[in-house]
This record gives C-alpha cells, sequence and structure tokens, in this order.
C-alpha cells in the first residue's frame, strides 16, 4: 500500500471508493450531484490517496484552514491502519475534524490516534435517521 499525494488521475478511483464507503456507511449522508467536485472543495488545500492493486483504498484531504476533511477507506481496505497512515500524511498541525454521532468506528479511530475532542453541536444537515446531526469537533496538536 503506497500513500502518496493525489493527482487529477486518481479522482475517478476516488469517486469508485467514495461509492463502496457510501454503500457501506451512508457517507456521505447524500450522494453528492459531482463526487469529484465533493472531493475537490473550493477550499482544499491537498489531498493524499492511498492505493494498492485494486487502485484508491483511502483518500484524505486537507483545507486552507488545516481540518481535515473527506476521510474514508474503502471497506476492501479495512483493518490494515491505512486511515492511520493516510492521516500522518497530514504534516501541519494543529488540524482539526469534523465526525458525526453516527461515525462511531472513525470516532474510535481518531480517539485512539490522539486526537481530543473539544465540542459538539448540531449541523445544519440531516443525519441517517432525518434529524440535525450531532457533530463531534477534534484537534489534533502533537
Amino acid at each position: 500500500m503506497i500513500v502518496r499525494s493525489r493527482t487529477q488521475d486518481d479522482l475517478d478511483g476516488c469517486v469508485k471508493a467514495l461509492a463502496e464507503v457510501q454503500a457501506a456507511d451512508g457517507y456521505p449522508v447524500d450522494w453528492p450531484d459531482d463526487p469529484a467536485g465533493f472531493l475537490t472543495p473550493s477550499d482544499l488545500a491537498g489531498a493524499w490517496v492511498a492505493v494498492d492493486d485494486e487502485g484508491v483504498a483511502g483518500h484524505v484531504g486537507v483545507t486552507v484552514g488545516d481540518a481535515v476533511t473527506r476521510l474514508f477507506v474503502a471497506p476492501r481496505a479495512r483493518g490494515r491502519g491505512l486511515a492511520v497512515r493516510l492521516l500522518e500524511a497530514l504534516t501541519v498541525r494543529p488540524l482539526t475534524l469534523e465526525v458525526s454521532d453516527e461515525g462511531k468506528a472513525a470516532i474510535a479511530l481518531y480517539e485512539r490516534a490522539g486526537w481530543r475532542r473539544v465540542g459538539s453541536d448540531r449541523a445544519g444537515w440531516l443525519n441517517n435517521a432525518g434529524e440535525p446531526a450531532l457533530v463531534h469537533h477534534y484537534v489534533l496538536e502533537e
């Protein structure tokens, strides 16, 4: 497994992996009309992918404000520490991220990796139950 900077040529593989994640986990809650655009928000400062023999296995981005965005690992590649490796590719500190309360596995991963919850609030979007999502805010300072 190789973790490297994402290139334009990776976007189709990223969209395919994101579709697998959405089918398995409901992330993103609403499938975007433009999934490649979803992976390339206007405030994106950089993005990295994990690639194996089957293609893109994971993705992470960081915004101009040093917030982690669009972190996911395809179901076929889980259980190998890939999310942690993707997060380690981000060298800026402190980093922040938000995660829906529904993301129990993601929350457990972040907390095992040393992220600290600094607050929670309701989002302006709906969770899988159709209610305003409870979002937890985390920071990694190292």
